[in-house]
């Protein structure tokens, strides 16, 4: 049994394309969640999911203008990002109208765009590639770029760690501080667009968004501390990236969808049975101490 598991595990590392996969995996799992656990808690996870549609038509107009490099089309889809973010934030102040609720009208026209730009290399294999991503063709230099960018964004949360919380729960005490809530807000929808840019590669731009999204609302239902929400969340992560990348393998199924499908189930697993707030916890009845005794009415022996 031991040796069965033990070959289950190691045999698929014997080939170099899933020990590149599994680094990129694990990068991606390792930013990702962090990322979705701040956005979950400003309440805009939908906009994650938009944003990562709204980096298709810059991957898109890359692709079509060089080729197929990723490098060219990373900074293209991290532009496209940034200038919708941009768009959203200016529809948001000049109308009033909610910054999700513009990201949401504007995704769509970017994703119609894309495919549209797409559509014009003539390719359709190519666009599923965008679309859907390839984790089992990351080579050498792709697996060091996302290395590279993942970092990056990680460190970027080290530094503005405190800001970016406070930014996030109360961005009125962060202005009374010296500190201007909206600049760190732009930091953070910019590290948004950077994360689901690394992602795009290994998950496809319909898919990066399920790693950073649903580990961070299954962390939720175990812990109510933010350390251990972000921890709970890329542990999920990381479980879910190894173990659908290896089932993948011996399953001959594809590798984005097992992993964002185990990622799901995770989630309906903490919505089920967490401990803070999941279904059948709320159903318990509630229970006395041990030494707990029942009130007495007065006027009665």
């Amino acid at each position: 049994m031991l040796d069965t598991l033990l070959w289950w595990l190691a045999s698929p590392l014997d080939y170099g394309f899933m020990r590149r996969a599994l680094a990129a995996s694990i990068a991606l799992s390792l930013t990702a969640p962090v990322i979705g656990v701040l956005l979950t808690l400003r309440g805009l996870s939908l906009m994650g999911e938009a944003l990562s549609h709204a980096i298709l038509p810059g991957v898109a107009v890359s692709f079509l203008l060089a080729g197929f490099s990723l490098p060219l089309m990373m900074l293209g889809g991290l532009a496209a990002g940034l200038v919708t973010v941009a768009v959203a934030g200016g529809i948001s102040t000049l109308s009033g109208l909610r910054e999700d609720a513009a990201m949401a009208s504007l995704f769509l026209v970017a994703m119609a765009a894309g495919v549209m730009v797409m559509s014009l290399s003539g390719s359709p294999l190519d666009l599923g590639h965008v679309l859907f991503g390839s984790i089992l063709a990351v080579d050498t230099p792709t697996l060091m770029l996302v290395a590279l960018a993942g970092s990056a964004v990680l460190v970027t949360v080290a530094i503005a760690f405190r800001a970016l919380v406070v930014e996030c729960l109360d961005p009125t005490f962060l202005t009374l501080q010296g500190r201007h809530a909206g600049w760190f807000h732009a930091l953070f929808m910019g590290l948004v667009v950077s994360t689901l840019v690394v992602g795009f590669q290994t998950l496809g731009t319909l898919m990066a968004a399920g790693l950073m999204l649903l580990p961070a609302a299954a962390a939720r239902y175990w812990s109510r501390r933010l350390e251990g929400m972000i921890a709970v969340a890329v542990g999920m992560a990381l479980a879910s990236s190894v173990i659908g990348l290896l089932g993948s393998y011996h399953l001959e199924l594809p590798t984005g969808p097992c992993i964002i499908l185990l990622a799901g189930m995770g989630y309906l697993a903490s919505l089920l049975a967490g401990s803070r707030g999941g279904l059948l916890q709320r159903r318990e009845p509630a229970r006395l101490p041990a030494d707990a005794t029942l009130p007495r009415h007065r006027g009665r022996p």
